[in-house]
């Protein structure tokens, strides 16, 4: 990725279209993961769509934080050095998504640039660390 260019981001199938369409709107550069897999992704593992993302240099977002919590899903990561970003609330409207993503875009642009693998939780008051 051009360091004059924003990243781009690969959202996970939980996050919906209006979610995608929110940050876009909003200039994110978005990806879907119902997009690129048949079945709208539902039978894809987190890891397989990931990897996906991270070889195009897509980072992933997600809505559920238990994503973290697992090896298999943290491999990615730690294969591509990258980080992931998540919604510390899975109870959140469509809105307040889309409003929490864009009030931390600083913080999650700046760490994408970054070398390290790691989870971040997005919440009201912007990113915190809590992988590794």
């Amino acid at each position: 990725m051009d360091s004059n260019e924003p990243p781009e981001f690969f959202l996970d199938r939980s996050l919906g279209k209006r979610v995608a369409a929110g940050l876009t709107e909003r200039g994110w550069r978005i990806h879907r993961v119902v997009d690129h897999f048949a079945n709208d992704a539902q039978d894809i593992p987190d890891e397989e769509w990931m990897r996906y993302g991270l070889v195009r240099g897509w980072f992933p977002l997600h809505k559920d934080g238990r994503i973290r919590g697992t090896e298999a899903e943290r491999r990615p990561l730690i294969e591509f050095n990258a980080p992931m970003f998540y919604l510390d609330n899975q109870q959140l409207r469509i809105d307040e998504m889309v409003a929490r993503f864009h009030a931390a875009q600083r913080q999650i642009y700046t760490r994408t640039r970054v070398a390290g693998a790691a989870c971040f939780a997005v919440s009201a008051h912007g990113i915190r660390r809590t992988w590794p």
